[in-house]
Order: structure tokens, then C-alpha cells, then sequence
């Protein structure tokens, strides 16, 4: 019933899935552009077409209220950006904890734009030992799907040039709010 619900809302919104889920088990998926509420349905939907099982992170305070539980059932993971703990620490229990863990990190942190996007999702598939898998939603051609799939080298400055070739021609529902791929590592100390 979910597939056939994803399938219906994909081909009303006009969307189409463009090529096929990497062959792994276990990735970080990042989600980018992420500059709507609605990526994340698109998100859904797509994953339930590919018959992907993803855990995604998303901030605390959505979960509050009735819609909490019906967020935590569809893989949703809270959150808490402002209090301190060891967020990296966590996701890479879970990985050791799990045959298959699809983890989906909007590396943009926020749907608005932003001057660097959050380093959890490279820190993460490193630690893990795990690739980066470069997901996408183009909304000027309505088309989601996968990129290629990156191990972490450690050189962030050469991971993150392919990231950003890889989305340099991936357009955002509000194009103005997609921040190219930076993570601040990849900036000089002054």
C-alpha cells in the first residue's frame, strides 16, 4: 500500500526516480538541495520506491505533538541541536550496530541558506567506515535518485570537490537558499 500511495503522489507531483539505489546496505545518504518542507515527502516517497529502509535526521521539536510517533515510524531520528553530546559517536554506534542502516543527513542543516553545510555526514561515513552516497532531488527537472558512492579519503578538500561537482547542476525548490557544498574544514585557519 506505501509503494503504490509513493508511486500515486510521484506521478501527480510530475516526479520521476532517475536510475537505480546503490548496491549497499549500509550508507550515508546525503539529501541535497534541501531548501523546502516538501523534500522531505519527496524523500519518502522515493525511498518507498526504491525499497529503501532510511533512517533520517531531523530537529527535536518536529517530533513533539501527534505527528511525533508517525515521524519516528518512518525512520525519523531527533535531533537536539542545542545541547551538546557526541552526535558522530552516536550514528557510528548505529552503524556498527546494524547489517543494514541507510542514513540520510541533510548536510545543509536547515532549509535555509547557509555559508557552509554541517560536516556530520562526512565525519560519520568516515568514523563508520561507510560511503557517502550523493542523493538528490532536482526540481527544476523533477527527477530524484543517487549519485556516486564516495569513500571518505580524509583529503575534505577532494571529497568535497566531487560532492560539489557531483550538485553543481541540481536545482532546489527555492534555488536562492542552496548553499554550494563547503564544509568549513576545507577553510584556512586565519
Amino acid at each position: 500500500m506505501r509503494k503504490l500511495l509513493a508511486r500515486a503522489f510521484l506521478r501527480a507531483t510530475g516526479w520521476k526516480p532517475e536510475g537505480a539505489p546503490p548496491d549497499r546496505h549500509r550508507f550515508v545518504l546525503i539529501a541535497a538541495p534541501h531548501t523546502s518542507n516538501w523534500d522531505l515527502f519527496y524523500l519518502l516517497a522515493l525511498a518507498e520506491h526504491y525499497d529503501l529502509h532510511i533512517s533520517f535526521m531531523m530537529k527535536h521539536s518536529v517530533f513533539r505533538g501527534p505527528l511525533g510517533p508517525l515521524f519516528k515510524s518512518l525512520g525519523g531520528i531527533p535531533i537536539y541541536r542545542h545541547t551538546r553530546g557526541d552526535l558522530v559517536k552516536q550514528m557510528v554506534e548505529n552503524f556498527t550496530a546494524r547489517d543494514l542502516f541507510v542514513l540520510v543527513v541533510p548536510s545543509e542543516g536547515t532549509r535555509s541558506r547557509v555559508e557552509f553545510w554541517k560536516s556530520g555526514f562526512y565525519h560519520i561515513a568516515r568514523e563508520a567506515r561507510v560511503p557517502i552516497v550523493c542523493g538528490y532531488l532536482d526540481y527544476a527537472r523533477r527527477r530524484g535518485g543517487f549519485g556516486p558512492a564516495l569513500m571518505p579519503s580524509g583529503n575534505v578538500r577532494d571529497d568535497m570537490d566531487a560532492i560539489r561537482d557531483f550538485y553543481a547542476d541540481k536545482t532546489g525548490r527555492h534555488p536562492d537558499r542552496f548553499a554550494e557544498p563547503r564544509l568549513r574544514e576545507e577553510t584556512p585557519a586565519s
